[in-house]
């Protein structure tokens, strides 16, 4: 089966170039499979991997146009020759597939993902009743992957500005715990031009997601808890 990859090396690359790669696919393959035999060919050859289940995040690439975890992704879903891996769109390329990070993780920073409390931290566990922590499923699951905010074209117009669609799925996720106390304090810093109404709801998010989240419906219940807070 054929596999054209996106190739450049800064140190020697005047430009991007696609190069291509014939793989014996076996049953049960997964796209990282095929990545690290082409890696034995060419030890040139760089990208991101880790785990190779799905938990860390580290190796999502662009395939076929899809953003998508190489390690989750079986070589059988592609049927017709060539497929085609690239970096992570609207992302600066480092080499090859492995992309430049660094505005993904500060816009996650920023939205301040952990509990923050008023009251004294009690000696034993914060309790929350079933429904509480059933508000929490959909959200918890973020891998950091990037998948999602390097689908959406906000974020690739302003990266440094909008928080994009991962950041905004975690300050739900706090925003709905019922643990947390911060509420106004979140919502304050998420009033602007560049937070949550830079969204325009076109959810290639929640189909880029490999845990099948929906950052497009926890931006929405942001929206609506500042439009209630408004009133």
């Amino acid at each position: 089966m054929e596999f054209q990859i996106y190739r450049f090396n800064p140190d020697i690359d005047q430009e991007p170039y696609i190069q291509s790669f014939t793989v014996e696919v076996e049953r049960g393959m997964m796209l990282r499979d095929v990545l690290l035999e082409i890696k034995r060919r060419d030890e040139s050859f760089a990208f991101r991997h880790s785990c190779g289940e799905g938990v860390c995040g580290s190796d999502g690439v662009n395939v076929n146009g899809k953003n998508q975890l190489a390690c989750i992704t079986p070589v059988a879903d592609y049927t017709d020759d060539p497929v085609v891996i690239r970096p992570l769109p609207g992302r600066p390329v480092i080499r090859d597939l492995v992309v430049d990070m660094s505005d993904f993780y500060h816009q996650y920073h920023a939205v301040d993902p952990w509990l923050k409390r008023k009251d004294p931290v009690p000696e034993q566990e914060n309790l929350q009743t079933p429904e509480q922590r059933a508000r929490l499923d959909g959200l918890w699951e973020c891998i950091l992957c990037g998948c999602c905010s390097t689908s959406c074209p906000s974020f690739w117009w302003n990266p440094q500005k909008f928080l994009g669609p991962q950041a905004l799925l975690s300050s739900w996720r706090f925003l709905a715990d019922s643990r947390d106390q911060a509420e106004d304090e979140r919502l304050n810093d998420l009033d602007g031009p560049y937070k949550v109404f830079r969204c325009h709801t076109i959810m290639n998010c929640v189909d880029a997601c490999p845990k099948h989240l929906n950052p497009t419906r926890a931006i929405g219940h942001i929206r609506n808890l500042m439009l209630k807070k408004s009133v």
